[in-house]
């Protein structure tokens, strides 16, 4: 299912690198404003959190739910529970379904989205992934997904394997990322309330101390994809406990590390996408202790 290959056997005891099974074990299910504008629009985006993940950054601000080991916040829920949830939050208005951190639960993923299908419920579907994914993985959501939104984490795999134990990703999510580019190409449809309803949106968070590994994916995707391709420079990184005395991802970003990747965007010619206040780190903290992990108690 996933570039791990470990062999797991999902139904019984012998869960693999994510110590996922096969049921639906859910971080959050909500409504989010916060994401990109053509995402989330005026009504937001209907986020389904899944718990753990096939990658372990060690600076992940989701680390509430998404540590393999050891106590993690989680809902694990009955298929007719999650569609009820998701339902709830279409008929408010939202439009468009996010999947975040599918990568590990992509059998999962497919059954809500044929079980909303039975419903006749067809809403935008959002593939909110790492990028750590197998081509074969993304050919089978070829007609299934409408808009993939892969974040481009390292070109350096020093970083991939030091911070998040995956050596071999700056190969993996590029050929991952080539294959989302074939399926949707550089243009994205929107519709007549500005939504995305297909396309690809590339982010990238910019880390404290490694600019270089920033100029080096903008040049991966401006030479190796287009620089037409929709690219979300994120700045929004902000230490969580487990690196508050990391030498490098101990502190946010300075000004002047976004401002030499903005610096990079523009000469590369990237023209279409989002860039963020540097002031942004604080906004986008989640906590899933809450009922809503992005609003105050």
């Amino acid at each position: 299912m996933c570039p791990r290959e470990c062999h797991a056997d999902r139904s019984s005891a012998r869960l693999g690198y994510c110590q996922t099974g096969t049921g639906f074990s859910i971080g959050s299910i909500c409504a989010h404003m916060g994401e990109e504008p053509i995402l989330s629009g005026r009504n937001g985006i209907c986020n389904v959190f899944f718990t753990r993940c096939n990658m372990q950054c060690i600076f992940c601000q989701n680390y509430q739910i998404s540590r393999n080991h050891g106590p993690i916040r989680e809902h694990v829920l009955e298929l007719d529970e999650v569609i009820e949830q998701i339902e709830l939050i279409l008929d408010s208005g939202v439009t468009t379904v996010g999947f975040v951190s599918p990568s590990h639960c992509i059998p999962q993923m497919k059954v809500i989205i044929a079980a909303l299908a039975e419903r006749k419920k067809s809403p935008t579907y959002v593939m909110n992934t790492n990028a750590y994914d197998k081509v074969e993985t993304l050919v089978s959501l070829r007609g299934i997904i409408d808009v993939y939104l892969p974040d481009l984490k390292y070109m350096d795999k020093d970083l991939a394997v030091s911070y998040s134990d995956a050596p071999d990703y700056p190969e993996i999510s590029t050929t991952a990322i080539k294959e989302m580019y074939r399926q949707c190409g550089a243009d994205v449809e929107l519709d007549g309330n500005g939504l995305i309803r297909s396309g690809l949106i590339i982010r990238h968070l910019v880390l404290p101390g490694h600019v270089e590994n920033s100029r080096q994916c903008l040049q991966f995707i401006a030479q190796e994809l287009s620089p037409t391709v929709y690219v979300s420079l994120m700045s929004q990184y902000h230490p969580t406990p487990s690196v508050v005395s990391h030498p490098n991802l101990g502190r946010t970003l300075y000004q002047s590390e976004y401002a030499a990747v903005l610096s990079e965007m523009e000469r590369l010619g990237f023209k279409r996408g989002f860039t963020q206040a540097l002031e942004s780190p604080g906004s986008y903290l989640p906590n899933f202790v809450r009922l809503h992990p992005f609003e105050d108690p």
